[in-house]
Parts: structure tokens; C-alpha cells; sequence
């Protein structure tokens, strides 16, 4: 058991519903459904953790991150943070016709940096990227694996206690992939969080340490990496190949064998010990 003020997130029996409102052949005013985004589940970090977060793309893995950055409520459920976390999304921000320094700047802004900080780090992290010599160059003529460092040099440019990336952090090229490791690894000596979610196990097991799935909204893994990604890409493939029985066969098996977690307070054991004393 970790001592708890070694816990960073705690998201407890959280869920997330949303109202739609579908139209309607018959009824022009369309009539209203919900979608559950989430169904209720529990999540602990620790610091010096990396976990992933694997899902197909609409499993909810976005929304989960959305609601412990606290940019979305949950409809039910708690989510605790030892710090304010810092979710990072930065692709969204860079333009194709600016230049590497511009995107840099952009993507620094998007993040919530002040200007003045913004011009402090712009060229270490041009740098770090290995990409100076392109920095006055339209992101159109940059490279894929160009790109992709680029996207990670900004994303990380600054340690967070609690680090959320909404994308996976994938660094492009091969060659690349150990200064993105040890980059990442230096977040976790520091004693923070990276929670990265990807529908791509490649930058989970990269990355991270722990990896959780998530399945139309469910939770039903939560263990080392190796241990999920290993199921995750059983299910992949045989989804991909349309084969829909032995893809549920591991969805079953992953729900058969999951022991959801429960998140009790000190405060709440002592209140029962002290009332089974009293009984």
C-alpha cells in the first residue's frame, strides 16, 4: 500500500454522462438520449509514475483526462490532485504555413505559458529538437519524424508535477527515441505523474511504467504495461480482422479477471473502527 502523500491523482467512482438530442423524422422538434461516456470507476497515481491510458478511439479516454485536468465535471464520482495538473495537447495549436519558431511560440502559448517565459524557452526547445536549422522554415516542409520531435519538445519543455497528454508522445524517429526516454524518465525522478492516453500501444509501452484500458467507457485493466499492452494487441488484431468473437473472448477475459480498485480514506477506516468499537 503507498503511503498517501505519495498520491498525486485520485479519481474516485467517477463517472461522465452526456444529454443528446437526436433528430427526428417524426417529431421535428428531435427527441433527447444520453451517452455514457464513463461508466464509474476508480484511479490512483502515484509519483514517479508513467501511465498509459489504451482504448479505441470514442472509448473515453479523452474524457477521462478532460475531467482529472478538471476542464469537464464528472456526473458522479470525485477526482483529488496533489497540484494542479497540466494537460498537454499541442497539435491542435501548430500551423502547416508558420515556421518551426512560430509553432514553438504557439505551442508554448496554447499551453499557458506568459510570453516572457515563452521567449526564455523557445530556443532551448528548437534545440533540444535538433531542429535550429529549420527553425525558419514552414512546418509544411518539415518531416513527419521532424514534426513528431518538434511536438514533443514542446509538450515537455517544462516539468509538471502531474503531466496529462492527450495524444500519444511519439518522437518520430528511432534514433530519437532514447533522448525522448530519458527526457521522460527525468519527469519521474522528479517525483511527477505522466498520464498518456493513446489508442496506439507503441508510445505506452515507450513511456510507461503502468498502463490502463478502457473499453466503451469501462475500465477493465489496469496492470503493468507488458501485461495490458500484451492483451490490447490480441484484441486489436482480431478486431481488425473482423474475427468479433475472439476479440470479445479478451474483453470477457479482461472483465472476468479485473479487480476494480477502491479508494478509502484513513479518515473513513478510523470512523468504522471506531464505530465497530463502540457496537
Amino acid at each position: 500500500m503507498q503511503p498517501l502523500d505519495n498520491v498525486t491523482i485520485a479519481a474516485i467512482n467517477v463517472s461522465k454522462q452526456y444529454s443528446l438530442t437526436t433528430s427526428s423524422r417524426i417529431s421535428p422538434f428531435g427527441r433527447k438520449g444520453t451517452l455514457q461516456a464513463l461508466q464509474e470507476m476508480s484511479l490512483v497515481t502515484y509519483s514517479g509514475e508513467s501511465v498509459g491510458i489504451l482504448g479505441k478511439n470514442g472509448s473515453g479516454k479523452s474524457t477521462l483526462l478532460n475531467i482529472i485536468a478538471g476542464n469537464e465535471r464528472p456526473t458522479s464520482g470525485t477526482v483529488l490532485v496533489s497540484e494542479a495538473p497540466t494537460l498537454l495537447g499541442v497539435s491542435a495549436a501548430l500551423q502547416p504555413h508558420l515556421t518551426g519558431i512560430a509553432n514553438v511560440r504557439l505551442g508554448l502559448l496554447a499551453m499557458g505559458l506568459h510570453p516572457t517565459a515563452v521567449a526564455e524557452l523557445q530556443d532551448n526547445v528548437l534545440n533540444w529538437a535538433e531542429l535550429s536549422d529549420a527553425k525558419n522554415r514552414p512546418l509544411r516542409t518539415y518531416s513527419s519524424g521532424m514534426q513528431a520531435r518538434l511536438k514533443f519538445a514542446i509538450a515537455t519543455s517544462v516539468k509538471r508535477k502531474i503531466l496529462l497528454v492527450d495524444e500519444a508522445l511519439s518522437t518520430g524517429d528511432a534514433t530519437f527515441a532514447e533522448k525522448a526516454q530519458a527526457r521522460m524518465d527525468s519527469f519521474m525522478r522528479d517525483s511527477g505523474t505522466v498520464v498518456v492516453e493513446s489508442h496506439t500501444p507503441g508510445a505506452i509501452e515507450e513511456h510507461c511504467t503502468r498502463a490502463i484500458w478502457i473499453h466503451e467507457g469501462e475500465l477493465i485493466a489496469d496492470y503493468p504495461t507488458a501485461r495490458t499492452v500484451k492483451y490490447y494487441k490480441a484484441w486489436t488484431r482480431y478486431a481488425a480482422k473482423g474475427n468479433e468473437r475472439a476479440a470479445n473472448r479478451i474483453i470477457n477475459q479482461m472483465k472476468d479477471e479485473f479487480v476494480p480498485k477502491r479508494v478509502v480514506f484513513d479518515s473513513v477506516v478510523a470512523a468504522l473502527l471506531d464505530q465497530k468499537m463502540k457496537s
